[in-house]
């Protein structure tokens, strides 16, 4: 199957594909290829018979380095996903600690302040105790003086 560069009308740019220029040439290289592509992963069924040994064999050799081709061109696109999810991954990482290290800060403004108000609370209920007393020895003074 033959297609001529007029032919081949695209829908999207190069960019909305995600696939380099240089990657869309590769892809378009298997359908200008000579060999026929066939469904049933290269075997030709009964057409068989009529290659002699040699020609099944080189076709055997195209269909192998087509096959690889194609298999190196997936473990490419898969290393780039991997890649882009690890910079990802890193990147929410990076955002993780930033939050972490903020809440971490934000626990000790807190802390500081709750041990403030905690001693405070302790000065004050000591002094509310020394009125109590005070006034309960006022009281008992008034009540010993009006007897």
């Amino acid at each position: 199957m033959f297609l001529a560069e007029e032919d081949v009308q695209f829908q999207l740019s190069v960019h909305e594909t995600d696939f380099s220029y240089e990657e869309l040439q590769e892809l378009l290289s298997f359908f200008e290829s000579e060999e026929p592509i066939s469904s049933n992963s290269g075997s030709e069924g009964s057409s068989r018979a009529v290659y002699s040994p040699d020609e099944r064999k080189r076709r055997r050799k195209i269909s192998n380095r087509e096959s690889a081709k194609r298999s190196r061109w997936r473990k490419k696109r898969h290393l780039e996903n991997l890649t882009d999810q690890v910079n990802q991954l890193n990147v929410e990482n990076r955002q993780l600690k930033n939050r972490l290290s903020s809440v971490i800060n934000q626990y000790h403004v807190v802390w500081l302040e709750n041990e403030r108000l905690r001693s405070e609370s302790e000065a004050l209920w000591a002094k509310l105790l020394d009125l109590y007393r005070t006034s309960a020895g006022m009281q008992c003074s008034q009540v010993l003086t009006s007897k």
